[in-house]
C-alpha cells in the first residue's frame, strides 16, 4: 500500500537560537514512480550545509528524477523532501537553491550580463552581478551575445545563472554532459571557487572520475554516490561483489599458470575450466567482507583492515604453513575458516573429486556470514550518510 505523502512543513532551525541547523537537503523515504516503472525507490539522503556530494549512476538510474523531487518540479508518490528545513517550492523561492537542469538553450540577442541581471533581478538577495560573472569565469564575456557562445562557454552562463540568486544549495543535472575536457575543466574549477564559500553542492554525473575529483565525500566513496539507484541493497551488494570478483580472474589465472609451469601440473582442459571457477567462487566471501569494511570505514582505513583480515584468515587456514603443525584447538579452528576451504575446494578439483559436503558447507556459511555484514554496512552507511 502506498503511504500518504508528507504534507507537514518544518520550521528551519535557527542557527543563533541555539539549535542545531537543518541540514542542507532531507529525503526521507521518497518513492516516485512513472507507470509501472519506480525510478526512485525508498530513497534516504542527507546532505550537511557545505557538503558536495555527487549522485553517480547509470543513464535511468533515476538521478534526474531524484533532482526534480528535491528542486519541487515533481512531487514524490511518498516519502518527505526537505531543503534547510523548508519545502523546495519555498526555500527555491527565496533564493537559497539554484539549479542547472540539462534542458534550456541560449535566448538570442541577449548578451551574457543582460540575462545574469535579469535573472537576479527575480531574487530578493540576488548575488551582485560582476561578482556572479567572476565566479562562473565569464568576466571577459560579459558583453558577448549568449547564442554566439562555445557549448562550454554555454555552460558556464547557466551556471552564472544558476549563482545569479545568491544560493546557499545548488543543485547540477549532469552540469558537464558532451562538454570537451578543457571545457569541463573551466566549469569545475569555478564551481570549486563556489563551494569554498562555504556553499553546498549536489550535482549527478555518470563519468566516475568526475565524482571522485570534485565530491568531497570520499569516505564512503561509490555507495554514497549510487544511492539513488532503483535497487534493493541485497541486489546492490550482489552487483558490486560481482563486478569486484571479475577483477580476481587474472590472478586465479597467473597462480595456475605459474604452477602448471614450475611443478609440471597437467590437468585435462575441463579440469583447468572447472577449477578456475570453483576458485573464483571460493573468493566471494573474502570479496563480500571487503565490501562490508569498505561501507563501514574510510578508504584509507578500509585497505588496511582488508588486508590485515584476509593475510590473518590465510595463515589460520592454513594456506601459509600446514595446520598439521598447529596445536590441535587450532587446527580445529582453522577446518572452519574460509581460507581453508577455498584451499580445499582447489586440492579436490585438482584430485578430479568433487569437495567434501562439509568444505561447502562451511564456505557457504561464510557467503551468507559477510554477505550479510555487507548488506547491513550499506544500509546503516546508507542511513548515516
Amino acid at each position: 500500500m502506498t503511504q500518504p505523502m508528507a504534507t507537514a512543513t518544518t520550521t528551519p532551525a535557527d542557527p543563533e537560537g541555539g539549535t542545531a541547523p537543518a541540514p542542507a537537503v532531507s529525503i526521507e523515504g521518497a518513492v516516485k514512480s512513472f507507470g509501472a516503472v519506480r525510478a526512485v525507490a525508498g530513497l534516504d539522503l542527507g546532505i550537511a550545509r557545505g557538503e558536495t556530494l555527487a549522485l553517480l549512476g547509470r543513464n535511468g538510474a533515476g538521478k534526474s528524477t531524484t533532482l526534480n523531487l528535491l528542486l519541487g518540479l515533481d512531487e514524490p508518490d511518498s516519502g518527505r523532501v526537505r531543503l534547510f528545513g523548508d519545502t523546495p517550492e519555498r526555500a527555491v523561492r527565496s533564493g537559497r537553491v539554484g539549479a542547472m537542469l540539462q534542458d534550456g538553450g541560449p535566448v538570442r540577442r541577449t548578451t551574457v550580463r543582460e540575462l545574469v541581471s535579469f535573472v537576479a533581478s527575480t531574487y530578493p538577495h540576488p548575488l551582485p552581478v560582476s561578482e556572479d560573472l567572476h565566479l562562473a569565469g565569464l568576466t571577459e564575456l560579459a558583453a558577448r551575445r549568449v547564442d554566439k557562445l562555445s557549448g562550454g562557454q554555454w555552460q558556464r552562463v547557466r551556471f552564472a545563472v544558476a549563482l545569479a540568486g545568491n544560493p546557499e544549495l545548488i543543485v547540477l543535472d549532469e552540469p558537464t554532459a558532451a562538454l570537451d575536457v578543457e571545457a569541463r575543466r573551466a566549469f569545475w574549477t569555478s564551481m570549486r571557487a563556489y563551494a569554498r564559500r562555504g556553499n553546498t553542492v549536489l550535482f549527478s554525473t555518470h563519468y566516475m572520475e568526475e565524482a571522485d575529483d570534485n565530491a568531497e565525500d570520499r569516505s564512503l566513496g561509490w555507495l554514497r554516490q549510487l544511492r539513488i539507484t532503483p535497487m534493493r541493497p541485497r541486489q546492490v551488494v550482489l552487483g558490486r561483489a560481482a563486478t569486484s570478483s571479475v577483477t580476481v580472474l587474472p590472478a586465479i589465472l597467473a597462480v595456475l599458470t605459474a604452477g602448471a609451469l614450475s611443478n609440471g601440473v597437467r590437468l585435462d582442459a575441463w579440469q583447468w575450466a572447472v577449477l578456475v571457477l570453483v576458485l573464483w567462487a571460493g573468493t566471494l566471501p573474502f570479496t563480500l567482507l571487503g565490501i562490508g569494511n569498505g561501507y563501514r570505514l574510510s578508504a584509507q582505513s578500509a585497505g588496511v583492515v582488508n588486508t590485515g583480515a584476509l593475510m590473518g584468515l590465510t595463515v589460520i587456514g592454513g594456506l601459509w604453513f600446514p595446520i598439521e603443525a598447529f596445536p590441535e584447538w587450532l587446527r580445529t579452528l582453522a577446518e572452519y575458516t574460509p581460507a581453508h576451504g577455498f584451499a580445499e575446494l582447489g586440492w579436490a578439483t585438482t584430485d578430479g573429486h568433487a569437495p567434501a559436503t562439509a568444505t561447502v558447507a562451511v564456505l557457504l556459511g561464510w557467503l551468507a556470514a559477510f554477505g550479510s555484514y555487507a548488506v547491513m554496512s550499506y544500509r546503516t552507511s546508507a542511513r548515516t550518510a
